[in-house]
C-alpha cells in the first residue's frame, strides 16, 4: 500500500494552521511521540509506517509505507519508523487555580514545546497561551514537546481579559523585579511570560501584581536577556522549591 495524491495533498496542508482547524487534524512523527499520542487520550486518524513499527493500532487506521515515501511526507531529516495524524480534542475547562503559566506572544515553536515539557516535569497542569502565541499543534511544538503535549492543558484566550479577571497572584519576570532567590513564592499563581523580542507587552505588564526577576552573576553583567524557555525553567524550579 502507498500514500495517496489526496493523502499527500492532506499531510501537506497540514503545515499551516487553517487547515489544522479546518481538518481537525495534527501531525505527529517519529517512535517515542507517536507512542506517547497513541497511549494517551488523544484519539489517531490515520498511522503512516514502515513495516517494522509495532502498535497496538487498528489496522484500519494503519497505511504501510516505504522508507523512501516516509521521507517524502517527514519533515525530520531523520524520519524514523512513524508518522501519525491525530484528531485535535476540545479544550478542557480552565481551573482557577493551582500554578500557572500564561503566555504572552510565543512565536517560537522550539520554546513552546520546551515550555510545555517543563509544565510538565515541574506538574504544571495548564498552560494559559494569549492568541498570538504559536498553534500548540504546529509540527515542530509537537516535536519539541516529546509527548508532553498529552498531559498539560493548553488553552488560547484573550490573555488580558483573563488576567483581568483571574482571583490569583499574578507574576512576570521583569529584570527591574524583586530578586526571586530572595521571594517568597505561593504555591498557587499565574507566571507570566513574554515574548521572545520584545517580553511581556505593556499592556499586560499593567495587569500584573508582581515582578520578579532572575540576577545575573557574570562578572561583565553584559548579558542582555535568557530564553523564555530557559528563564521559564529556572522560575518554575523556584516556585516548587518554595
Amino acid at each position: 500500500m502507498s500514500i495517496s495524491k489526496n493523502q499527500l495533498k492532506l499531510i501537506t496542508s497540514l503545515s499551516q494552521k487553517k487547515y489544522r482547524q479546518k481538518h481537525n487534524l495534527f501531525i505527529a512523527e517519529g517512535i517515542k511521540v507517536v507512542n506517547e499520542l497513541i497511549n494517551s487520550s488523544f484519539e489517531v486518524a490515520t498511522l503512516f509506517c514502515t513495516e517494522d513499527f509495532n502498535t497496538i493500532v487498528s489496522k484500519d487506521l494503519i497505511t504501510l509505507i516505504s522508507e523512501t515515501e516516509l521521507k517524502k511526507i517527514s519533515t525530520l531529516k531523520s524520519p524514523n519508523k512513524v508518522l501519525g495524524l491525530f484528531k485535535i480534542p476540545e479544550e478542557k475547562p480552565l481551573k482557577n487555580s493551582e500554578l500557572i503559566i500564561a503566555l504572552d506572544a510565543i512565536n517560537d515553536p522550539g520554546n513552546l514545546g520546551t515550555i510545555i515539557r517543563l509544565c510538565d516535569w515541574f506538574g504544571v497542569s495548564q498552560l494559559i497561551c494569549s492568541k498570538d502565541t504559536v498553534d500548540c499543534y504546529n509540527q515542530k511544538v509537537v516535536q519539541a514537546s516529546m509527548g508532553s503535549l498529552t498531559r498539560i492543558s493548553i488553552h488560547y484566550t484573550d490573555l488580558k481579559n483573563y488576567l483581568s479577571k483571574t482571583t490569583l497572584s499574578t507574576f512576570i519576570a521583569d529584570m527591574d523585579g524583586e530578586n526571586v532567590y530572595k521571594t517568597t513564592l505561593p504555591k498557587e499563581g499565574v507566571l507570566v511570560m513574554g515574548n521572545e523580542a520584545n517580553g511581556v507587552s505593556d499592556e499586560i505588564k499593567a495587569l500584573i501584581q508582581n515582578k520578579i526577576s532572575i540576577p545575573r552573576f557574570g562578572e561583565t553583567q553584559e548579558t542582555e536577556s535568557l530564553n523564555v524557555a530557559t528563564a521559564t525553567a529556572i522560575l518554575l524550579s523556584e516556585f516548587k522549591r518554595s
